[in-house]
Order: C-alpha cells, then sequence, then structure tokens
C-alpha cells in the first residue's frame, strides 16, 4: 500500500499523538498512589504503544490486521481503594491524574474520528476506526476507575 501526501501526514499526525499518550501513560503510571490506577496506567500504555506500532506499520506500507469487537472497556471491573467520603490527598492526586487521562482519551478519539475519511484504503480506515474503538474503551476504563473510588 502506498499512502498519498496527506494520508502519510495523518498518520505521523495520529502517531505523534499515540507517542505522547505512550508517554503521559508512563509518567502518570509512577505518579499514581494507588496500585489498581498503577496497574491501568501501565496496560493503556502498552496499548498506546500498539496503536504507535501499527502506525508505524502503515506508514511501512502494511495495514496490520485488527480485532474490530473490542470490549475491554465494558469487562474492566476496577477494585475500589478510596470510598466516595474520603478526601486524601493520594485520592485527589489519583482523581486529577485518571480525569486528564479521560480528556485525553477523548480528543485523541476524535481525532481518530475526524481523520478515519481523510484515507482511500478500506482496510486502513478500519484500522482507524478500530484504534477509535479501543481509546473510547480506555475513557471507559477511567471513567469506571473514578466512579467505584467514589471520585467526581
Amino acid at each position: 500500500m502506498i499512502l498519498n501526501e496527506r494520508e502519510t501526514t495523518v498518520i505521523k499526525d495520529l502517531q505523534t499523538q499515540e507517542k505522547s499518550c505512550v508517554e503521559k501513560y508512563g509518567k502518570y503510571s509512577e505518579q499514581a498512589k494507588d496500585g489498581e490506577l498503577k496497574n491501568l496506567f501501565s496496560r493503556l500504555q502498552k496499548e498506546e504503544q500498539k496503536h504507535y506500532d501499527s502506525l508505524g506499520q502503515v506508514l511501512s506500507g502494511k495495514v496490520p490486521s485488527c480485532n474490530c469487537n473490542d470490549s475491554e472497556g465494558k469487562e474492566y471491573q476496577p477494585k475500589a481503594v478510596y470510598n466516595s467520603v474520603m478526601e486524601s490527598e493520594d485520592k485527589k492526586t489519583d482523581c486529577f491524574l485518571a480525569t486528564d487521562c479521560i480528556g485525553t482519551e477523548k480528543m485523541v478519539s476524535s481525532e481518530y474520528n475526524s481523520n478515519v475519511f481523510n484515507l482511500g484504503d478500506s482496510d486502513l480506515r478500519k484500522l482507524l476506526a478500530d484504534i477509535q474503538i479501543e481509546e473510547q474503551n480506555h475513557a471507559e476504563m477511567l471513567y469506571k476507575y473514578k466512579q467505584v473510588n467514589g471520585m467526581k
């Protein structure tokens, strides 16, 4: 597969977003106070790295296969560490980190949604649509973490 200039720019821009997510989740994993959140950030970092690598394969001329039946967000059941009345500094820190990442996931998901139509290859559009669903799942997982821990 050969990308035109516009398509190459789109993929490179998306790859930049993924790299930023990989770095953010790595840093936030170190900053998180709760082990459950640390693990979630590490998990999401690995998934964002897969997105980055998949886009790299596209730039090399190969569209990797994808699983368009993602249900990780639906199946994720985090364990509560904090409760709704507890207001510790650790809880506030973890709430900030999770909330910030939800905003990032929304933005990145929106980028995939907007850019999928700039690509001519149907397999490539399918890959981007799959990644977008995975980004939505990441936001759902973070939301569930906040919800079970009584975070606003």
